[in-house]
């Protein structure tokens, strides 16, 4: 019986910010469909971590390999191109572009079939966008904006799909709105590694997860190892439950 090649690697990754290091020596992998998350307190190298896979930011040492290539040097365009998509921290959608608009930059280098079919999959997946499609996007909510830069990244056609905090600063009803789109997005076969202050829904929806500390892998494993984990519930969950609370 085969084994899968993983879908993602990071071999030793290393990230400076001018003499700044934040990221020491990251490794980690995510299989094929699998939904992995990546958990630690602000300014640990989550988005770092997420930007040198992207290509925003290039690694001082170590590797990204994608699908069994080294896109380590790749601009970020061609990483798009070839099937990563990320979804920024903070959106990124031009506000004064409608919202359509938003989404036919996404699909700029599919044809004009791929682009009318896509835009069918985003409308259905997001039914309140295809009500605004001609709103201008700054006027959305924030958790319509997420679905909108959501929808752009899916827009790609991405076979790894890369989110950033998609839940932050947005309500509970659309929190869990928000998680269910990425429910979604995974069973229709779109790895997924998702960055979320939400550790105790993070590790809900993922089958493993990462904990990065000062720019440096801490712990690793199982969903469920890290739930299980005294460490683990302590700085995240405990945090977690009194918010919710």
């Amino acid at each position: 019986m085969s084994v899968r090649a993983p879908a993602l690697v990071l071999e030793d990754v290393t990230v400076y910010y001018g003499k700044r290091r934040a990221l020491e020596s990251v490794s980690l992998e995510v299989g094929p469909g699998e939904i992995v998350t990546l958990l630690g307190a602000n300014g640990s190298g989550k988005s770092t971590t997420l930007r040198a896979i992207s290509g925003l930011v290039r690694p001082a040492r170590g590797r990204i390999v994608y699908e069994g290539r080294d896109v380590t040097r790749w601009a970020p365009d061609a990483i798009v191109a070839a099937g990563l998509s990320h979804v920024p921290e903070g959106r990124d959608i031009f506000a004064e572009f409608t919202v359509l608009e938003n989404l036919l930059v996404g699909g700029h280098t599919a044809s004009r079939r791929e682009v009318t079919e896509r835009l069918e999959r985003a409308w259905e997946m997001f039914p309140v966008l295809r009500e605004r499609r001609q709103q201008p996007a700054g006027t959305l909510s924030g958790g319509e904006q997420q679905m909108l830069a959501i929808a752009r990244a899916l827009m790609t056609r991405p076979r790894v799909l890369l989110l950033d905090e998609p839940s932050l600063g947005l309500a509970p009803m659309l929190s869990r709105e928000i998680f269910r789109v990425i429910q979604r997005i995974s069973a229709a076969g779109v790895t997924v590694l998702l960055v979320e202050q939400n550790a105790r829904r993070a590790l809900a929806l993922a089958s493993r997860g990462y904990v990065l500390e000062t720019g440096r892998v801490a712990v690793a494993g199982s969903s469920q190892a890290l739930v299980s984990d005294p460490r683990i519930r302590a700085a995240y969950l405990g945090l977690d439950a009194r918010a919710a609370g």
